[in-house]
């Protein structure tokens, strides 16, 4: 949602602004994005991964920048989704915020920039997966304080 109602930038109480991270600002999310996801190690391998295999599967990452720095202090990693079995919807991948400013905020106004996202595009819903561990439990308090509820069981198997 901006100014206009339109996602985008969006200005916020304690939020310089909300805005979407394109293709060669992919680094600024790293510092936020490698909380959520360690197993990438570095910036470099992080953004190679997400710009060029990620990106041109339609992932899109939205971040806020509240003027600490040039990098985002929250993102989350999304795409639009088709499928059969819940139609059109915003898939949110990644939803994660740097330690030194977490409890802020932040993660509210993401998933609200997030919901208007989707109803700009169309979506009938917006669906999201999370772990299952006890550290997870501020994200699922989150996450339903928006809205989500928890709605299947996801299973999985290595390969």
């Amino acid at each position: 949602m901006s100014l206009k109602g339109l996602p985008g930038r969006l200005a916020c109480p304690g939020v310089i602004e909300i805005r979407e991270i394109q293709v060669g600002g992919t680094a600024h999310a790293a510092p936020a994005m490698l909380e959520l996801r360690p197993r990438w190690e570095t910036t470099e391998a992080l953004v190679e991964f997400i710009d060029d295999a990620l990106r041109p599967a339609g992932y899109r990452i939205v971040g806020i920048f509240d003027g600490r720095g040039p990098d985002a202090q929250a993102v989350a990693g999304f795409r639009e989704v088709r499928s059969l079995a819940w139609g059109h919807y915003l898939y949110v991948d990644d939803v994660s915020t740097v330690p030194a400013v977490r409890r802020s905020g932040h993660g509210e106004q993401l998933m609200g920039w997030l919901v208007e996202e989707a109803r700009r595009l169309g979506c009938e819903r917006l669906h999201l997966d999370s772990g299952v561990s006890a550290d997870r439990a501020p994200a699922h308090r989150l996450y339903m304080r928006n809205g989500l509820r928890i709605s299947a069981h996801h299973f999985e198997r290595e390969i």
